[in-house]
């Protein structure tokens, strides 16, 4: 494993883009969205910025916490709403310019026992967001998506697959002036975020565990912090052209080494794979390598069909990977040492 002396790797702070724009973020309470809100309200705060979403407490938590920490919320709006109701979505998106579609059911075994509910959000969710930002007029639209949607093995990885084909295949409806672009941000998981293990082992942490559970040894994992997931969404939807997946170079670890940076020498106990769960992650697959260009920071998978484009847009100035190359956490050459997921979890 080498040491990647890039693991706080910046993608740019472009925040202030959204300056001149109305913003709407679906699923705006969610880890990643109060994030966006409170990055873009503190660089240059958007003409206007909807924060849609169903939970009305989380919305007045999140009003309350932005306002404590001095925020101007005076352009701000909190919209009730579920990506399932394509009325209410359109109606949101009035007079919209971006979308940041981040709205999904996520837990994979919560998946694997409720398909039907994953499929409703997840994949008809994505559609009722393409239509009703076509009928608004918005401009751009960029879906957040997981490396759970590379060669997926459960219905969560598998409906956000779903997703992605849908939000690149929108380029081909999108045929009016000014055309509404439609790209797709996947990456691995975030420290620290709600759901993820790094909160899960701290409460056990605070509990006094004396050991901690994995569910297997082998396990890798790609992370990115979630300041970087918000540099790296912003950057891809100043670059984007429509139709591509933006998949930022980012570091693995080993899910042992990440319970001994946060527990040095505490025993752990392997509790065996949950249901849907992968040894390793992946975010491009062998079959994507035809269309995938690289580039310093990212790599991007263009559309297979990219009929709204012309070829010379197509590239990005990237170089063309390598027949069969594939992007996997296990085979990742930027690994994180001791030190650095030291520095990471300082951060989250």
């Amino acid at each position: 494993m080498t040491k990647n002396v890039g693991f706080m790797r910046s993608f740019g702070d472009g925040a202030s883009a959204f300056k001149d724009h109305s913003l709407l973020i679906t699923g705006g309470t969610g880890s990643f969205g109060r994030r966006l809100t409170e990055t873009v309200l503190s660089k240059a705060p958007p003409k206007r910025l909807i924060v849609f979403s169903r939970d009305e407490l989380k919305q007045f938590d999140m009003q309350q916490e932005l306002s404590e920490k001095g925020l101007d919320l005076s352009n701000v709006r909190f919209f009730l709403g579920d990506v399932r109701d394509e009325n209410r979505l359109q109606m949101a998106m009035n007079g919209i310019d971006t979308v940041i579609h981040t709205a999904a059911l996520k837990q994979v075994p919560a998946a694997e026992y409720n398909p039907f509910e994953c499929i409703h959000t997840n994949v008809l969710g994505a559609e009722n967001v393409v239509r009703a930002a076509i009928r608004s007029g918005v401009k751009k639209v960029v879906a957040l998506s997981t490396d759970k949607a590379s060669a997926p093995i459960n219905l969560y990885g598998a409906s956000k697959l779903a997703a992605d084909k849908i939000f690149v295949a929108a380029n081909n409806l999108s045929n009016q002036e000014p055309r509404c672009l439609f790209s797709v941000v996947r990456y691995g998981n975030v420290m620290g975020s709600r759901g993820s293990v790094v909160p899960f082992f701290r409460r056990l942490l605070d509990r006094g565990a004396d050991h901690l559970p994995i569910t297997d040894e082998r396990m890798t994992r790609f992370w990115i912090t979630l300041d970087q997931g918000v540099e790296f969404v912003i950057s891809s939807w100043q670059m984007m052209q429509g139709g591509e997946i933006f998949i930022p170079k980012i570091p693995s670890t080993k899910i042992t080494d990440l319970a001994q940076a946060m527990a040095p020498g505490m025993p752990l106990k392997t509790v065996g794979i949950r249901p849907g769960e992968k040894l390793h992650e992946s975010m491009i697959t062998a079959e994507d390598s035809r269309t995938t260009v690289e580039l310093p920071d990212r790599y991007i998978i263009d559309a297979q069909f990219p009929t709204w484009r012309n070829n010379e847009q197509e590239y990005h100035g990237g170089k063309a990977v390598d027949e069969f190359f594939s992007y996997n956490s296990e085979t990742n050459p930027e690994w994180l040492s001791q030190d650095e997921l030291q520095a990471w979890l300082e951060h989250t």
